[in-house]
């Protein structure tokens, strides 16, 4: 696999590796959380010069027209700097909500909003008995007139706070667990009967457990064909999953070059720590074990665009599993490499180490993509 950037490729990360590097100090990223911001303005505004926000948006709605590999350049670093942008809830996945399912009026009123930043959106698919099923859906839209009742509960989505635009699930015809009859609506976070009970995760970003009680939603505004949204959300998730492993392989990299520094620099008896050959071989290990993670979120990017779901799930579970399981281990050494500094709030060594574990969780922890993996298999 050639694992080497192209040219425009390449300009993306030194652009953003740039920007993110200016603007994503540990000490900013702190003063947005003490602030009670969702995230930088500024650099949002920047993103969007750089037509960041349009990257895999199609050029007839005013985006780059890249490809999920290309989203996985962006992604890796977001991952690396920490970024709190809601770059893969806004763009990755509400942008792609409404490429894969909408209309062309609603391609058109909406995905230039994103692809500038004036809009932001969010997805929310997960609920709090799904267990990462996204075909358990409990919330339901009953039909009235020419709106739609929406009622239900949504959690964990990522970027909730500062959307404009909310993608969520809803049930318009048959059982909690029915794989048919799920259907996609655009719901205005402002909207009468929708309540939002934000909250940061581990890592500082902004999320939100979403309340609906009886909104009325025009028929309208339903993303994608009524009653057949399963394949749309499936595909919805597996891009988003792979941005979110691209961070975390961002994240994972910036972790192993602390580590890598750390042992140069502290000593024990006269002599780096890093001479000594029980260090030398863990440390190769974490290194091995990061070449292992890159070759399968680089399958996963390359399979993200894929209508094929079969090939898709596949190559992004593997990828999840892998991170989730690997990335924990190589967190956990860098730690204890670190001593007791690892452990400290000061130290931006735990500020990666909660990002991976973020993404660890996101959209399906190890156990589940394990067993999705396995269903493809058989």
């Amino acid at each position: 696999m050639n694992f080497n950037y192209s040219e425009e490729q390449s300009l993306i990360s030194d652009s953003l590796g740039k920007l993110l590097s200016d603007g994503c100090s540990q000490a900013a990223r702190r003063s947005l959380i003490t602030e009670e911001q969702d995230y930088d303005p500024e650099i949002w505004s920047a993103l969007g010069e750089l037509g960041m926000l349009g990257l895999p948006i199609a050029e007839a709605h005013a985006g780059v027209g890249g490809t999920a590999v290309d989203t996985m350049v962006a992604a890796v670093e977001f991952g690396r700097h920490l970024s709190l942008e809601p770059f893969t809830a806004s763009v990755v996945l509400g942008g792609g909500a409404l490429q894969l399912a909408g209309t062309e009026d609603q391609k058109n009123a909406l995905l230039p909003c994103i692809a500038d930043g004036s809009k932001r959106a969010a997805v929310g698919f997960l609920e709090p008995d799904s267990r990462f099923d996204l075909a358990r859906v409990a919330t339901r839209a009953e039909p009235d007139g020419d709106v739609y009742r929406v009622s239900g509960r949504k959690t964990a989505v990522i970027g909730a706070p500062s959307a404009d635009i909310l993608i969520v699930s809803a049930r318009t015809s048959g059982n909690v667990a029915d794989p048919e009859g799920l259907s996609l609506f655009l719901v205005r976070p402002d909207a009468s009967g929708v309540k939002l009970k934000p909250y940061r995760f581990a890592d500082g970003r902004t999320g939100a457990d979403i309340v609906l009680e009886n909104v009325h939603v025009a028929a309208l505004d339903i993303l994608g064909p009524k009653d057949k949204a399963a394949d749309f959300i499936e595909h919805i998730a597996d891009l988003g999953t792979a941005a979110l492993c691209a961070e975390g392989l961002g994240a994972l990299e910036k972790i192993i070059a602390m580590t890598t520094e750390y042992l140069k620099v502290r000593t024990q008896f006269g002599r780096p720590i890093g001479e000594f050959q029980a260090l030398q071989h863990q440390l190769a290990e974490m290194m091995i074990d990061f070449e292992h993670a890159k070759s399968l979120v680089f399958e996963a990017a390359m399979t993200a665009d894929n209508p094929d779901a079969h090939i898709r799930k596949k190559a992004v579970s593997a990828a999840k599993v892998y991170l989730g399981d690997r990335g924990r281990i190589v967190c956990q050494n860098a730690i204890q490499m670190h001593g007791g500094i690892g452990m400290t709030d000061e130290y931006e060594l735990g500020d990666h180490v909660k990002r991976a574990m973020v993404v660890e969780k996101a959209f399906g922890d190890t156990d589940h993509h394990l067993e999705r993996y396995a269903h493809q298999m058989a």
